[in-house]
């Protein structure tokens, strides 16, 4: 793989399934990128929860500090709640059944409420112990793959955000990364492992913003692509999931090349 592939986007957010950030950099660990999807939500019988059934999380955003222990949730310029955050009851959580992870139930009550409200549905904020990526702690999208599924659609463009990938790349044909598979990548300062293609699920449906069914991209993608195999069984797939080997530093900019002699 040539070293013509640069870093044009980091995505990441503190609870699972609540609006991205885009910082400039992260610092990718073995779990992910630090701060990464540190919290997520269940419901009443311990089932995961996500954006993909729950639009109303759409348009919530969440920052949390790490050094003072406090999460804060807004919608818009409005600060739904902020506090320091306890740790209750342990669970342990299907991760849509390739992996259990462990957590602890946020003791405040409120933050259950403010969720539940906003899901419509009884459900409780979970501090991960870890972080709770679902297959892999990263994945990888081409803007060219991005562009392809546009130009397939016959539109001027489709909104990379709504795949929610941690790291986006520039460089290459469309779909270079299906190609890199069990392969070794210096992306920044840390190594990677590409693993299988991402199946997508609805939750690339809704707009990134306002979270209405907007685009059907599942069938966009299966159009072109067909049903392709994955860890989670035949899909649309998109983009592809990778394993931290070594860990290290990533930004906006960074290249990515294939490490020599793997």
């Amino acid at each position: 793989m040539p070293p013509e592939y640069t870093v044009t986007r980091l995505s990441t957010t503190p609870v699972k399934g609540l609006m991205l950030h885009h910082p400039d950099s992260i610092e990718l660990t073995t779990q992910g990128a630090a701060g990464d999807r540190l919290f997520f939500l269940v419901d009443d019988e311990g089932g995961l929860q996500s954006c993909t059934r729950n639009p109303g999380l759409y348009g919530l955003s969440a920052t949390y500090d790490a050094e003072t222990g406090h999460l804060e949730v807004r919608r818009g310029d409005e600060v739904l709640h902020r506090g320091l955050v306890e740790e209750g009851d342990s669970v342990d959580t299907d991760m849509w059944g390739l992996r259990r992870l462990a957590g602890d139930v946020v003791a405040d009550p409120t933050w259950g409420a403010l969720f539940s409200d906003a899901a419509g549905r009884q459900v409780q904020l979970v501090r991960a112990r870890g972080s709770a990526f679902d297959v892999e702690p990263v994945t990888l999208l081409g803007t060219a793959s991005v562009a392809e599924l546009a130009a397939r659609a016959e539109l001027a463009e489709v909104d990379s955000r709504r795949f929610r990938m941690l790291v986006e790349f520039e460089g290459g044909g469309p779909h270079v990364e299906d190609s890199w598979g069990g392969e070794l990548l210096q992306v920044g300062g840390a190594v990677l492992r590409v693993r299988g293609p991402v199946k997508r699920c609805a939750a690339t449906t809704r707009d990134p913003d306002s979270g209405v069914v907007d685009l059907q991209t599942l069938r966009m993608i299966s159009s072109y692509r067909g049903r392709q195999e994955s860890v989670l069984g035949p899909g649309a797939c998109f983009g592809v999931y990778a394993e931290v080997v070594e860990p290290g530093g990533v930004a906006v900019g960074d290249r990515l090349s294939r490490v020599a002699g793997d």
